[in-house]
């Protein structure tokens, strides 16, 4: 099944496909090493990495297993992230969760908000009734997001990956169709 990667607005935000025209911004949040201090994947260092980044949006939504969408700010196109939804199963009407944000974005309440309204398409198009998302421990912030959201801390995924060279554990948050904030 195709999905059609939405355009999505909020009060300051517009979701969008992502474009050629977003590679250097793109590259710029990828391979900050402050912005990606806790993921489980290096910074950018080439920029052939947009290209296989922008590629995979575009085939994520083609074979339907979720949409990847950029962030930007209404008032002046900054771009300010991406949010994503993927992991699409429509068997188990269940799907997963993500977002990075660029650090001057940060302490403004864009991922909340970008993130809620990804949330509601996928919700209401794609009748699902489980989303997750995992975050690394360490990231407080990033919980501080999803708990606004309304999802649940659900357990803690021991030594689940390796974050800049050292093994890291993740907390497993879920949001159930019932318990939407």
């Amino acid at each position: 099944m195709n999905l059609s990667t939405p355009t999505l607005e909020t009060e300051r935000l517009r979701l969008r496909p992502f474009t050629d025209a977003d590679a250097d911004d793109l590259f710029a949040l990828q391979s900050d090493a402050h912005v990606l201090r806790y993921w489980d994947s290096p910074p950018w260092t080439d920029r052939t990495s947009v290209t296989r980044f922008i590629a995979g949006c575009r085939r994520m939504a083609e074979d339907g297993s979720g949409v990847r969408v950029a962030i930007e700010r209404r008032s002046d196109r900054a771009f300010v992230g991406w949010c994503t939804f993927n992991s699409w199963n429509p068997d188990f009407r269940s799907a997963s969760l993500g977002y990075c944000l660029t650090e001057a974005a940060w302490d403004h309440g864009y991922a909340t908000e970008a993130a809620r309204v990804l949330l509601q398409w996928a919700f209401d198009t794609l009748d699902l009734n489980r989303i997750q998302s995992e975050t690394d421990t360490r990231n407080v912030a990033s919980a501080r997001v999803l708990e606004k959201l309304g999802f649940v801390r659900e357990g803690t995924l021991r030594e689940d990956c390796i974050v800049n060279g050292g093994v890291s554990d993740s907390w497993v948050y879920g949001l159930l169709r019932r318990d939407r904030a």
